[in-house]
C-alpha cells in the first residue's frame, strides 16, 4: 500500500506504469446538461471546470492553446460553423435535451485543388503565452494536452466528408482526402509542438484519438490501418516522444484488435474501451493487454449509467475496479461525454462507487 496519498499527477502517473498509486485515478467528461445540472447540485458557477473535477474527486484535466486569429469560415443560418476549420453542425432535438450534429459537409466532393484552397489556421495564431499560463494555474491535475481529435483521420474527415465518403477515400487512397489529411495533421502538430515547449513542465501525457470499431467489428481492416492511419497516427506519437510524454489514445467500438500495433507504436494508454462491444469486456483487457497497456474508461455510457438505479451503477463500478485495478494500469473513466439522458442520481454514485472501492 503507498505510504502517502499522492497528488493528481503522482496517482495517474504511477497507475500507467502499472505501478500501485494510492488509490484508482479518476477522469470526467460530460456533456452541457448533465454538466450544468452536477454543477448546479454542488453549488458550482456555469464555468466551474475546476470546481466539478474537485467535488467529484477527478485527477485529470485537459487543456490546450486558445485559437486567437481570424474568423476564416462566415456564419451560417442555422447551422454553428466552426470559424477556422469551416466544419458545420446543426441543432438535433431529442427526448432529454439535443445536440449539434454535423451536417453539410463542405468538402464531400472537392477535389484536391479545393482543398489545398480550403482556409485553415496558422499555428502561429494561437496563444501559447495564455496556455502556458494556464497549465501553471492547473498544477494540481494531470494536465493531458491535444483531444480525441488530435490526430483523429477517420472521424474528423467523416466531418468534412461525411463518413461514408471516407470509407471510399480510405480503400482508394483518394489524393485529395489524404491531402485534407496531412494539412490538418501538419497543422496539428505544430500547434501541439509548440504548446508543450511553451508549458513543458506542466505537460504530463498527450491525449488523441482515432476511432476504429464498430460495436460488433473493425471498421477497417488491419492492412489497411497499417498502410494508411498507422504512419500518420505515429507522427503524433513521435512529437510526444520527443518530449518523453506518455501518450493516451482515445478509440470507439471494437478497436482492440489494433492494440498491438498502438503498442508498437508507443503509445501507453487506451481510453473509451466500450465494455459491450466485441473483445473491450474489461476481463479480457486485462487479460490480453493488461501487462502492456494501461486502460482509461470502461464505464459505459451505455450501461446502468444510463438505463439502470444507482445501486446497479455502483455495483458496475466495484465489478470494473476489481477486474482492473490490481497491478495498476487503470484510470476510471466514462467511456464517453455523459448525456442528458443518464439521471443524475446515477452519476454521483458513479463517483461516489469509485472513492469507495478505489483505493489500494
Amino acid at each position: 500500500m503507498p505510504a502517502k496519498q499522492m497528488t493528481s499527477k503522482e496517482r495517474v502517473l504511477t497507475a500507467i506504469r502499472h505501478q500501485t498509486p494510492d488509490r484508482v485515478p479518476i477522469d470526467y467528461s460530460a456533456n452541457a446538461g448533465i454538466d450544468g445540472q452536477l454543477k448546479e447540485h454542488f453549488g458550482l458557477k456555469p464555468n466551474d471546470s475546476v470546481g466539478i473535477r474537485q467535488a467529484l474527486n477527478v485527477d485529470f484535466i485537459q487543456l490546450n492553446p486558445a485559437y486567437t486569429g481570424p474568423r476564416l469560415h462566415p456564419e451560417l443560418p442555422g447551422r454553428n460553423v466552426h470559424p477556422y476549420w469551416g466544419i458545420r453542425t446543426c441543432w438535433v432535438e431529442h427526448g432529454s435535451g439535443g445536440y449539434w450534429d454535423y451536417c453539410d459537409f463542405p468538402l464531400k466532393d472537392a477535389d484536391i485543388d479545393t482543398v489545398e484552397k480550403w482556409p485553415m489556421p496558422s499555428p502561429d495564431d494561437y496563444d501559447y503565452k495564455g496556455f502556458a499560463e494556464t497549465v501553471k494555474a492547473h498544477a494540481d491535475f494531470c494536465v493531458m494536452t491535444g483531444s480525441q481529435g488530435m490526430g483523429d483521420i477517420i472521424n474528423k474527415g467523416g466531418m468534412f466528408r461525411t463518413p461514408e465518403q471516407v470509407l471510399l477515400d480510405l480503400v482508394t487512397e483518394d489524393p485529395a482526402f489524404l491531402r485534407l489529411t496531412d494539412r490538418r495533421m501538419d497543422i496539428d502538430l505544430e500547434t501541439m509542438r509548440r504548446s508543450i515547449e511553451a508549458a513543458r513542465e506542466g505537460i504530463d501525457m498527450v491525449y488523441m484519438g482515432e476511432d476504429l470499431g464498430t460495436q460488433k467489428s473493425p471498421m477497417i481492416s488491419l492492412d489497411l490501418f497499417r498502410r494508411v492511419i498507422r504512419p500518420r497516427l505515429q507522427r503524433v506519437v513521435d512529437v510526444a516522444k520527443s518530449f518523453d510524454l506518455p501518450v493516451m489514445i482515445h478509440s470507439c467500438g471494437s478497436s482492440s484488435w489494433a492494440f498491438d500495433d498502438f503498442i508498437e507504436m508507443g503509445i501507453e494508454v487506451v481510453d473509451t474501451l466500450q465494455p459491450e462491444a466485441t473483445n473491450m469486456a474489461p476481463a479480457y483487457l486485462k487479460d490480453k493487454f493488461g501487462d502492456r497497456l494501461a486502460f482509461h474508461g470502461s464505464i459505459s455510457t451505455a450501461g446502468p449509467v444510463t438505463f439502470g438505479t444507482p445501486e446497479d451503477v455502483r455495483n458496475e463500478v466495484r465489478e470494473t475496479l476489481g477486474i482492473m485495478m490490481p497491478g495498476g494500469g487503470y484510470c476510471l473513466s466514462p467511456t464517453h461525454l455523459l448525456q442528458d439522458n443518464s439521471p443524475m442520481e446515477n452519476v454521483l454514485a458513479l463517483y461516489e462507487a469509485a472513492m469507495e472501492h478505489g483505493a489500494y
